[in-house]
């Protein structure tokens, strides 16, 4: 199932190996909102978070906000963090991503995907040819359909962990 199988896989979005992705070609990335970034349902941005989004910028990657979710939440989270934003995105269908390509003017293959879900961010990450990391939940509270998936996910996983950083020396 290489189409579901997460280039990275991390317990959150602060463990990304950002250099690992740099000297993969990445310069973008497509983050989630819902349980990536922020859990389900807070629009409260912790300062971590927005020091992680600003050493995304001084890294030199382009970021967008890519979320299924068309609440008004969406739009206010990704103001606060001055990110660009394309909602009720549908993924893993391809055409959010696409739009997102767009905004900020990077191919899909020099992206990388970054959500907390198989069927959505890692299957539409493949689908586009783009790389794929893969970040535990940052709550136990979703949608019915999504804690149904998460129990498919968790099969396909195989009780796989998230990989650990190594310390720099």
């Amino acid at each position: 199932m290489s189409s579901l199988s997460p280039d990275q896989y991390v317990a959150d979005v602060h463990q990304i190996d950002l250099a690992a992705l740099r000297v993969g070609g990445v310069r973008g990335l497509f983050l989630d909102l819902d349980n990536t970034i922020l859990p389900r349902d807070t629009n409260e941005v912790p300062p971590a978070l927005r020091a992680w989004v600003s050493e995304l910028s001084v890294l030199g990657f382009r970021v967008c906000l890519v979320s299924n979710n068309w609440h008004e939440r969406v739009r206010i989270v990704a103001g606060d963090l001055g990110l660009d934003l394309v909602a009720k995105a549908m993924k893993p269908f391809p055409f959010a991503f696409w739009r997102a390509s767009r905004l900020i003017g990077l191919a899909t293959r020099e992206c990388a995907v970054v959500g907390d879900q198989l069927f959505t961010d890692i299957l539409g990450g493949k689908l586009i040819g783009a790389t794929t990391v893969l970040v535990q939940p940052l709550s136990v509270v979703d949608l019915p359909h999504t804690l149904l998936l998460r129990r498919v996910e968790a099969r396909i996983m195989k009780g796989q962990k998230p990989q650990v950083p190594v310390p720099d020396e």
